[in-house]
């Protein structure tokens, strides 16, 4: 049996066994598959990426999640040696640390982050000398009863910039190394020959000056090399600055251990002093015990020493008997015997009866 379906204006004859038409829809694909991409883009967008992590990475304190804090700004007459990521400090606490140092004018604008800590509208800033090698830190006197505003300058009535010895020590050597000495000296002689003629009084002032002038003349390769070298030895400290501060932060963990086993090795001694108390009250306590205790064993060993040769002689004749008893028991849990002429004719020879030979020969 047939049938006809309709395509289009025409009938196309089918056959009833033959299955029906099926319709499939088109499965549009949305993107291409990975491998199929531009390896060239892929891989600059992940060299983009691995920058910008590394970026963050190297920049954590800057992002604004991460580092977080709050920057404030500050006005001083001279940095003083303070620069970037030195410490802020708030009571001894480090809560922060310097941003940037810049010259605004004739003053010097320093920002700083301060994270977790306040500062007060009134409060007073200072830097401070961290260690003796010039090392600088910010110190932060937190005043007022009101925030201090981000955007609001700390002026220079409430700022203070310490005195470096370093610089005016290089200061001084710059200034002593350009002093002709010689004519200073003979600047005070012509002066003492021009007060010649003054009171007595005067004239021996003048002369000291001049034997003043003309004995720092005569040192002044002496006092040249001096400054010199104290000036070479304040720029290898200053040079050495950070070495200098580890070495002596590592001092100070080194004296809090030694604190700490102090304080073991008292208490060790204080047991050990309570431990040889308890042992002589106990010794005093069984004195009358154990005196008669040791003196009946000072006696048994006296007893086992005169002895001795008898135990010498037990104990080698000890070991043959041990041999035998050992035989005896070889056999099991009994002992192994034999009797001799316990058998018919044994007992005939024993009551004298025949000959009582019985065949047992010991």
């Amino acid at each position: 049996m047939t049938s006809a379906t309709r395509d289009g204006n025409s009938l196309v004859p089918m056959r009833e066994d033959s299955p029906a038409p099926v319709k499939t829809r088109r499965t549009k694909v949305g993107g291409k598959p990975f491998s199929a991409r531009n390896p060239t883009a892929i891989g600059s967008i992940g060299l983009v990426l691995i920058l910008v992590i590394l970026w963050a990475a190297f920049n954590a304190s800057k992002l604004p999640l991460i580092g977080g804090g709050t920057t404030y700004t500050a006005m001083f007459t001279e940095d003083a040696g303070l620069g970037p990521n030195d410490d802020v400090r708030i009571a001894g606490v480090k809560v922060g640390t310097v941003s940037a140092t810049a010259l605004d004018g004739d003053r010097v604008k320093v920002k700083f982050k301060i994270k977790n800590a306040f500062v007060g509208d009134q409060s007073t800033v200072d830097i401070k000398l961290k260690t003796l090698l010039g090392a600088k830190y910010l110190a932060i006197n937190s005043l007022g009863t009101k925030k201090q505003k981000a955007g609001d300058q700390i002026p220079l009535a409430r700022t203070h910039s310490p005195f470096d010895i370093y610089p005016a020590f290089t200061g001084l050597t710059k200034t002593v190394q350009a002093i002709d000495t010689n004519q200073v000296a003979h600047a005070f002689d012509v002066l003492s020959q021009d007060f010649s003629g003054t009171p007595a009084t005067v004239k021996p002032v003048l002369t000291g000056l001049t034997r003043l002038s003309n004995t720092i003349a005569s040192r002044d390769a002496q006092l040249r090399t001096l400054l010199q070298r104290a000036n070479d030895v304040t720029g290898v400290l200053a040079s050495r600055d950070v070495q200098l501060q580890r070495l002596l932060a590592d001092g100070a963990l080194l004296l809090d251990e030694l604190n700490a086993r102090r304080d073991a090795i008292h208490s060790l001694l204080i047991n050990t002093t309570t431990l040889a108390t308890q042992l002589e009250g106990l010794v005093t306590d069984n004195q009358k015990t154990i005196g008669p205790l040791l003196d009946n064993l000072h006696q048994v060993l006296d007893l086992l020493q005169a002895n001795q040769d008898n135990l010498d002689r037990g104990l080698a004749l000890l070991a043959p008997f041990y041999r035998v008893f050992t035989n005896a028991l070889g056999n099991g849990r009994w002992f192994d015997n034999y009797i001799c002429n316990l058998g018919a004719a044994g007992i005939v020879g024993i009551l004298g009866i025949g000959s009582g030979d019985g065949g047992c020969k010991p």
